[in-house]
């Protein structure tokens, strides 16, 4: 459920699913094996395609779920992830299946409301760009946002620098077979923004970017 954003933005599901057909992982990036379609539903919210101004419902159906796989989980909390910290906090009445309140798919969510952000900054000029510039030991060289703009798509690392992004690639499939895994950091920029956003202290524009940034799943 979309919140606030204003009438008469053309929207259509498209505008959505593009953004939602990045998410989806590649194997050999090192990311997960479970596949979803991850196919984008207007419910509420756009008629004729444009916003009326009511809260935009959008849904994505889960498809691959293998519920029983998480069993094993219940009481051995795995490294990096929100496991233990969930039992305790919520006494062992969390769900810790792969839809949870702490799971990456979450984020399918998070990623179709940025759409619908996207669509609406685009209306003001503005416009954001993200990548992969380390992981691990490897860094990528600087890049500009037009090299992101051209090159981050055309891999499943979302490195601007294709060179490096092949030594990631590398380094991530040795890391696995060692039964390790690897960090990362993830640059962005947003361009364009006027001048005059946010308010003091608590509301600044960085203020409201931590609160995004900082509130992690795990």
């Amino acid at each position: 459920m979309i919140d606030g954003c204003p009438a008469g933005l053309r929207l259509k599901e498209i505008d959505i699913q593009k953004d939602l057909d990045k998410r989806k992982p590649a194997a050999d990036a090192g990311q997960t094996a479970r596949t979803e379609e991850d196919q984008v539903e207007i419910l509420a919210g756009v008629f004729e395609g444009r916003t009326t101004s009511a809260p935009i419902c959008l849904q994505v159906r889960n498809k691959d779920t293998r519920s029983e796989d998480y069993a094993r989980m219940r009481l051995t909390p795995r490294p990096g992830h929100a496991d233990y910290t969930a039992y305790v906090k919520y006494g062992g009445f969390n769900d810790y299946r792969g839809g949870g309140r702490f799971s990456g798919r979450t984020t399918a969510g998070i990623v179709m409301a940025g759409a619908v952000a996207r669509k609406l900054l685009e209306t003001a000029g503005i416009k954001v760009f993200a990548c992969t510039i380390q992981i691990g030991g490897i860094k990528a060289a600087e890049v500009t946002a037009q090299d992101v703009s051209k090159n981050v798509y055309r891999n499943p690392l979302r490195c601007a620098d294709l060179k490096a992004a092949k030594i990631m690639a590398s380094l991530i499939q040795q890391t696995a077979i060692e039964g390790d895994s690897l960090g990362g950091v993830i640059e962005g920029w947003v361009v364009s923004v006027p001048a005059g956003m946010g308010e003091p202290y608590f509301e600044t524009m960085e203020g409201q970017l931590a609160k995004g940034f900082l509130r992690s799943r795990q």
